[in-house]
């Protein structure tokens, strides 16, 4: 993985305007069964979070965000649990936090470290494992 790859991270929800009205109701009537962890933490009801967006843009590398039925269409072949993040190389995504990663974060500031220690090279020129 290079410093300059892209991160791509994978929503457990599909896109749409129909699934967006569904999920704002899942979230707000039984958030304890929501299935994507990502939005759950990154987002209110209706919108990003400020801090998560400023956050996403001090990474110093490009960021795309997918829902799942947008991943599999693009990568079809990449059968990872969602919600994901993962590093582009040559156009392949390669896990750096995973499902199980992003669930065991209690809220924003643990996604964020764990984003830090995970997905973002380190001045070595490396990602940290």
């Amino acid at each position: 993985m290079s410093p300059a790859d892209p991160l791509l991270f994978v929503y457990n929800a599909d896109s749409g305007l129909y699934n967006t009205l569904a999920d704002i109701g899942h979230k707000l009537f039984s958030p304890g069964t929501y299935q994507c962890q990502l939005c759950a933490i990154t987002h209110g009801l209706l919108r990003e979070r400020e801090q998560w967006r400023g956050f996403v843009e001090t990474l110093g590398v490009p960021c795309e965000f997918l829902h799942r039925d947008q991943f599999r269409e693009r990568f079809p072949a990449c059968a990872a649990p969602l919600p994901a993040v993962f590093r582009l190389t040559r156009a392949s995504p390669e896990i750096c936090a995973s499902a199980a990663d992003i669930a065991a974060c209690a809220g924003l500031a643990d996604l964020m470290a764990l984003i830090q220690r995970r997905c973002i090279a380190d001045p070595a020129g490396g990602v940290t494992p």
